[in-house]
Parts: C-alpha cells; sequence; structure tokens
C-alpha cells in the first residue's frame, strides 16, 4: 500500500507550484485584487482606486499573480484589463472562503 502512494505523489515540481500558489493567496491585498476581478476584469489604476493603493503596489502584486497565472490581461488600446486566469482560480477563492466561514 505504501508503494501505491509513493507512486502515485506527483513531481516535487507540482508541489513547489502549489506552494507558490498558496503563498500568493496568503497576501490580503492579492485576495482583495482576486475578489475585485471576480466581480470584473479591471484595470491598474482602478484597482488601486478601489483599494485605495498606489497603481506601483498594484502592478507589483498583479506581476505575481500574472506569473503564477491566477489572473491574465489583455490591452485594449492603451489601457491593460486584467482578469482572473479561468474558474479554478475562483473555485480557490470561494473555497478558502467557505473554510473560514464555517462554524
Amino acid at each position: 500500500m505504501l508503494k501505491e502512494i509513493k507512486e502515485g505523489l506527483y513531481e516535487e515540481e507540482t508541489f513547489h507550484l502549489l506552494a507558490q500558489t498558496f503563498k500568493a493567496l496568503a497576501d490580503p491585498t492579492r485576495l482583495k485584487i482576486i475578489y475585485l476581478l471576480a466581480k470584473s476584469p479591471l484595470c491598474v489604476h482602478d484597482i488601486a482606486d478601489l483599494l485605495d493603493m498606489t497603481q506601483s503596489a498594484i502592478s507589483h502584486h498583479l506581476r505575481l499573480l500574472r506569473n503564477l497565472r491566477l489572473v491574465k490581461f489583455k490591452k485594449e488600446g492603451k489601457s491593460v484589463i486584467y482578469s482572473l486566469d479561468d474558474d479554478h482560480v475562483l473555485q480557490l477563492f470561494h473555497q478558502g472562503l467557505d473554510h473560514v466561514k464555517h462554524d
């Protein structure tokens, strides 16, 4: 039985990427950004206004989220619009929220 469990382990890189994802989601500002992007695609300026932060700070958080494929962007003229990369990101957010709100 232990042999089967060991053979079923994912590659080390998979665990590393998963840990990086949870680490990124451990930041309250990044969770707020994910919450906002779940409501609507937004540009850096709008996110900064909504969170009362600088555009530079928001850009830093978005870069990390983008590198982990949690958010994506598209250019619309001179604007860069961010959105959640896929439904899995929203599921992670909601699962975590359900967990902390569970009695």
